[in-house]
């Protein structure tokens, strides 16, 4: 048991350690450059077809529980929230954020606010553009889709906590014409956005949102620090692998048990 405690405790710091040391590598020398998520290129170009073609950019960030395992996705959705409403706020239509949780509802108010203030037109924000939908996965999912299907909302993008009831607002926006890019933090509703969404976010590739849309410094470090540490990860199990091939695994484990 101490022994998992120190492991774990080693783990924490390393990832800390990488993700300090490359975001002042990034403040240094900007420009880090990350692995390419289709997706997520997309995404910055349905907010600029947004701008030119007078439209309307729809965020969904879900239903997920801020305080509970769901809010990782929350905080992703909210994170991407600030940063793309900032550019497609000066359009002719302003974007609307939807949420089927009341806190989120607020912090997506109080976020859309802030990025007003930021660009200077904190005069043309409205309240109503952050809106509660329903407090249950199918009841937000049947008021969401007024919202997907409408012809204003030309990029829907879905980004937070969705069970598979998200597939109804993604057949609901292809059938209105209506780009649809999501991600979400549930197993079952990915392997529906597979096969539904224009392009879907598999697995992490929705908690580095915040790192391609240029958030800040530390999410793009943290990216950079989870993909060396994917690595690390891999290193170890080719050696343990080695280590089974060679024999020496039980000199390995025995070792270990006398240190326990």
């Amino acid at each position: 048991m101490i022994l998992i405690g120190l492991v774990s405790l080693v783990f924490i710091l390393v990832f800390l350690g990488l993700m300090l040391i490359f975001a002042v590598i990034e403040r240094e020398r900007p420009g880090l450059k990350l692995r390419r998520i289709p997706a997520y290129e997309k995404i910055k170009r349905a907010t600029e077809v947004v701008i030119e073609a007078g439209s309307r950019l729809h965020i969904s960030i879900g239903h997920g529980n801020l305080f509970g395992s769901q809010g990782a996705s929350a905080l992703v959705g909210l994170s991407m929230t600030e940063k793309l409403t900032t550019s497609a706020s000066t359009g002719d239509s302003p974007p609307i954020v939807t949420a089927g949780d009341p806190v989120l509802a607020i912090l997506a108010q109080d976020t859309l606010k802030s990025s007003y203030k930021e660009i200077g037109l904190i005069d043309q924000y409205d309240r109503t553009s952050g809106q509660l939908l329903g407090l249950t996965p199918y009841s937000y999912a049947a008021g969401a889709m007024d919202v997907v299907g409408d012809k204003k909302s030309a990029s829907n993008l879905l980004i937070g906590s969705f069970g598979v009831e998200v597939a109804l607002l993604v057949d609901r926006s292809e059938q209105s014409g209506n780009i649809t890019l999501a991600g979400t933090d549930d197993i079952s509703a990915q392997a529906v956005l597979y096969g539904t969404a224009s392009e879907p976010l598999i697995g992490e590739e929705l908690f580095a949102g915040g790192a391609y849309v240029d958030a800040g410094i530390m999410h793009k470090a943290s990216v950079m620090a989870q993909d060396v540490v994917r690595w690390i990860i891999v290193l170890f199990i080719i050696i343990g692998i080695l280590f089974r091939f060679l024999g020496l695994d039980q000199i390995l484990l025995d070792m270990i048990g006398s240190l326990m």
